[in-house]
C-alpha cells in the first residue's frame, strides 16, 4: 500500500513537467493575455469583456511573434523575437522547478541549483519550441512530429 502514492506521486510530477515543456512557448501569450484581461477590467470591462480581450490579445501576440520570426531575414531579428518567447518561459521554469525542489531538497544552494537547471531545461525546450512552431509555416517547410 506504501507503492501505490509514491509512484502516484511520481506520475503527478511527470505529468506536471510534461504540461510545463508542452505549454512553455504559451507563457508570453498567456502573460500578455491576462495582462490586457486584467486592465481591461480594471476599467470597468466587466468580465466578459476582460475574457474577450484578454483571449484578442493572447491571439494577436501569438501570431504576431510566429508572422515576424517567420518574416524576419536576419539571425539576429530571429533571435530577439524568439528569446521574447523564451524568457518567460524561463521564468516559468524556475519557479515551477523552484516550487517541486522546495518541498524535496533542505538546502537552499541545492534549491538554487536545480531551479536553474530546471529554467534552462524549459527555456531550451521552449526555444525548440518556438523555431519548430515556425519552420513549419515557412514555405517548403515541412511539419516536425511530435
Amino acid at each position: 500500500m506504501t507503492i501505490l502514492p509514491i509512484l502516484l506521486a511520481i506520475t503527478a510530477i511527470l505529468m506536471l513537467c510534461w504540461l510545463l515543456f508542452t505549454l512553455a512557448v504559451y507563457a508570453l501569450p498567456l502573460f500578455m493575455g491576462v495582462t490586457a484581461g486584467a486592465l481591461a477590467h480594471e476599467t470597468g470591462a466587466g468580465w466578459p469583456g476582460a475574457i474577450l480581450i484578454g483571449a484578442l490579445a493572447a491571439a494577436v501576440t501569438l501570431v504576431a511573434g510566429n508572422l515576424l520570426f517567420t518574416k524576419a531575414r536576419n539571425p539576429l531579428a530571429r533571435l530577439a523575437v524568439a528569446m521574447l518567447f523564451v524568457a518567460p518561459a524561463a521564468v516559468a521554469g524556475y519557479y515551477a522547478s523552484q516550487g517541486i525542489v522546495r518541498h524535496t531538497e533542505p538546502s537552499e544552494a541545492w534549491q538554487l541549483a536545480f531551479s536553474i537547471i530546471g529554467a534552462i531545461a524549459v527555456g531550451g525546450t521552449a526555444f525548440v519550441r518556438v523555431t519548430q512552431l515556425s519552420a513549419a509555416r515557412q514555405p517548403g517547410g515541412k511539419p516536425l512530429p511530435g
